[in-house]
């Protein structure tokens, strides 16, 4: 069932992360195992529902399990409240849309002192068995990963865009139906869509926020009386046809207003709705969105992503000297450069699991992740097989990796994987920027790097990670060193 108006904890200040927001759910389990009072457990589920919906958004980024666990422990308390809180709720609505002496009201409201008995005993129960030592550990180690992520960045732009189309579609599915299912599904995508902007988009927040409060409010409200009319009947509070009629017109009076409330706002050309879409990522600025998501994914997981993003630079000055020399024709299906970026930035998130045989564990996971929106399937799987190549055995055609590919994919992926070797043994590790230029001198491409010395160690390293590119190119490659200016 829906809250009345929400209200912030009594020792919430106005400012709140992570971290005080666990906080704050602690000393709320103390306040509402007093007496389980309506604003105490109110109180006790802002917190909890804040710390779950911190923890959905982040986890789309950081894959640590803790995020995970976090949820988990906070489902079941918040679950048992969440039975109180409706029969709070719904004395309420009773006590609002009843007559004096009327028999339906009185039925319902024994139902709901009863219940409420049960679900107190439930709830102390389940506040018991919180396990607050964990927790409270949680509180010192999660916001620390959290703030690797700053709030309005674009990729949480990019996850209130998943969260927007999720709702959009519940929504024309709630309109065209009017079920009660579809609008509650509709409640609590809006939800989800509304949590998202307000913990993680400050300056949408501040333009959105009145309104999304708004839409979930009247969307609850319709829940509300929906769940009040089907309580009804199953506890057969009618004692005449003549109050059951008489009921079931109060309640649909209730819920039109509601509907009429939410499609003032919601449907038509200046609806909200395509107000918050103009805000949020779209063509480029979309696969930017999604290439930064990828690296913040990445971050997460790779024990060196320095070493990654250096990669990725001069991957990306190779292909981009091979190109400009004629080297790498362009495709027209994929932007072969952006497939690059994002291979080269996840090569290394196999680490994660261990060194040995890392390549092909970072294989599985870009292959298994989440395609995220501006990115087609097929592009997140080449660069899955163009990672899996950046050492390591030759590929072959009979591969099963390679297999996955499309035929014309097959090339590509060749190409990249060859980029993507050399430009990984490329890197000095020495904290140098990465710096290189590419030339076509008679049919040798000539490839200079800055930090590169034929007597050191790395030099036999980078002569067998050349292979893969002089056979795709079909030329010899030769690594120099790059002379800067004034040697």
């Amino acid at each position: 069932m829906a809250s009345t108006p929400a209200t912030v904890p009594a020792n919430a200040k106005p400012k709140l992360g992570l971290r005080a927001w666990m906080e704050a759910v602690l000393v709320e389990c103390e306040r509402a195992a007093a007496g389980f009072e309506a604003d105490p457990v109110h109180d006790l589920r802002v917190a909890i529902r804040r710390c779950r919906s911190l923890a959905d958004g982040l986890m789309a980024m950081d894959p640590d399990s803790s995020w995970k666990n976090m949820k988990k422990a906070g489902r079941k308390v918040f679950q048992a409240l969440g039975d109180l809180r409706d029969m709070h709720v719904m004395q309420v609505w009773i006590e609002k849309l009843s007559e004096p002496e009327d028999p339906v009201a009185a039925r319902l409201l024994a139902h709901v002192h009863a219940r409420e008995a049960e679900c107190k005993q439930e709830a102390l129960k389940d506040l018991q068995q919180f396990d607050r030592k964990q927790w409270r550990q949680w509180s010192r180690t999660l916001p620390r990963r959290a703030a690797r992520v700053r709030p309005g960045s674009i990729v949480f732009k990019h996850l209130a865009l998943e969260k927007w189309m999720a709702a959009y579609d519940l929504h024309k599915r709630a309109m065209h139906t009017r079920s009660q299912t579809a609008l509650h599904e509709l409640r609590i995508g809006i939800k989800r869509f509304r949590y998202t902007v307000e913990n993680f988009l400050p300056r949408e927040h501040a333009a959105w926020g009145a309104d999304l409060k708004d839409l979930q409010d009247f969307l609850g409200e319709i829940h509300d009386l929906d769940v009040l009319w089907n309580t009804a009947v199953q506890i057969a509070a009618f004692p005449d046809p003549e109050h059951r009629g008489r009921w079931r017109a109060k309640l649909n009076e209730e819920r039109a207003k509601r509907i009429d409330r939410y499609r003032e706002k919601m449907v038509g050309k200046q609806s909200l709705w395509r107000v918050w879409r103009a805000e949020l990522p779209s063509g480029p600025q979309l696969r930017a969105a999604a290439m930064a998501r990828m690296r913040i994914w990445a971050s997460y997981l790779d024990p060196d992503f320095l070493h990654s993003q250096r990669v990725a630079q001069l991957a990306l000055s190779l292909y981009d000297g091979l190109k400009q020399a004629g080297l790498m024709a362009p495709n027209p299906e994929h932007d072969s450069r952006a497939v690059l970026h994002a291979a080269a930035l996840l090569h290394d998130v196999g680490k994660a699991k261990g060194d040995k045989a890392h390549h092909k564990d970072s294989f599985r996971m870009i292959r298994n992740l989440t395609q995220p929106l501006g990115w087609n399937a097929r592009e997140l799987q080449l660069a899955a097989v163009v990672a899996r190549y950046h050492r390591g055995a030759l590929p072959r055609s009979h591969k099963k990796s390679l297999q996955l590919l499309e035929l014309p994919d097959r090339r590509v992926a060749l190409q990249l994987a060859g980029v993507l070797r050399l430009a990984n043994s490329l890197d000095t590790r020495n904290g140098a920027e990465p710096h290189l230029k590419v030339e076509l001198d008679d049919k040798v491409v000539l490839v200079q790097t800055a930090g590169y010395s034929p007597l050191d160690r790395s030099a036999e390293e980078i002569a067998a990670a050349r292979h893969l590119l002089e056979l795709v190119l079909r030329r010899p490659v030769l690594v120099r060193r790059l002379r800067e200016s004034g040697e």
